[in-house]
């Protein structure tokens, strides 16, 4: 699937492109599953172009399960037919996962344990990733209370369920319908909206020590609920470092994909996926990620 100019999500083709190359230091990956987030309909919208170069035509996607079809030189990690997954954003943006094969360099890809399925593993590595490295900038320990803004989303469940490991409390905000599934992994969940600050007071009235925004437009809410020389992060808002907080990317990184799809693989991280679409569908499911109409994981099957 390809685009030639930034646009709204029905622009994308279904289109013919060359066998990427397994060049050095890279692998190429038979896509078998592609996951969608809602930095791929920004970055099709022209959000990203400040800080990266597009060269059209565009493939979007950044999440990868699949299996190994060749290896470069030096990639000695990797065989052919290796079944691996990789968060893989580059440094320019065009050949994206939304594809039948992909090209990515070695150190960004992770094998897929034993008893992780392909679905589960393309859903991970972006939110995983992310959440991992919110959770290490906010240097959470058990003594900490964390409110998690948007945390039945990819990110926040993942965070949550990872935060929990720390022992700290964690705190998160949903839908009501999605109460329950931050409850099932012992986290308290608060519905979001009007009034959120004085209901987090109500579970936590001394304030929170740390608090992660996965949404935007909240630093107000943040702020009114850090308690003094408290912590906090935004992947969506970087207006935060005026407020002395962080703005968090996520980088590539294969041995922390590997850890977390460890934890996927011993039960201790779960990944909700809502539904999958066929790759020619790809534009519908970047709509229904747009529209915010997703619970969970939206997935693109390359083999179909």
């Amino acid at each position: 699937m390809t685009y030639s100019e930034y646009g709204e999500p029905s622009i994308l083709e279904l289109t013919d492109a060359p066998m990427p190359k397994a060049s050095p230091g890279a692998v190429v990956i038979r896509v078998e599953r592609a996951s969608v987030n809602p930095v791929d309909w920004k970055v099709m919208a022209g959000g990203l172009d400040p800080l990266i170069d597009a060269v059209f035509p565009v493939i979007p996607g950044w999440d990868v399960a699949g299996v190994v079809e060749q290896v470069g030189p030096d990639v000695p990690e990797f065989s052919p037919g290796d079944r691996v997954a990789s968060y893989g954003r580059k440094d320019v943006i065009q050949g994206g996962t939304f594809a039948e094969y992909v090209t990515l360099p070695a150190p960004s890809v992770a094998a897929i344990p034993d008893g992780v399925d392909t679905d589960t593993a393309a859903g991970l590595p972006l939110a995983g990733l992310t959440a991992l490295r919110c959770l290490e900038t906010l240097e959470l320990s058990e003594d900490d209370t964390l409110l998690i803004h948007a945390a039945s989303g990819g990110v926040g469940f993942a965070a949550a369920q990872l935060a929990r490991e720390t022992g700290a409390r964690v705190i998160g905000t949903a839908s009501t319908e999605n109460h329950e599934k931050l409850e099932n992994i012992g986290a308290e969940a608060v519905a979001y909206g009007e009034g959120l600050v004085e209901r987090v007071r109500q579970l936590a009235p001394d304030g929170v020590t740390a608090a992660a925004d996965f949404v935007g437009g909240v630093r107000e809410d943040t702020l009114a609920l850090l308690a003094e020389g408290g912590r906090h992060v935004s992947i969506a808002d970087p207006t935060v470092e005026e407020a002395g907080g962080r703005w968090v990317w996520v980088r590539p990184d294969g041995p922390r994909l590997r850890t977390l799809l460890e934890k996927v693989a011993a039960g201790t991280l779960q990944v909700a996926i809502d539904r999958s679409f066929p790759l020619v569908d790809a534009a519908a499911a970047l709509e229904v990620s747009k529209a915010g109409e997703a619970n969970g994981k939206l997935l693109i099957d390359a083999t179909r």
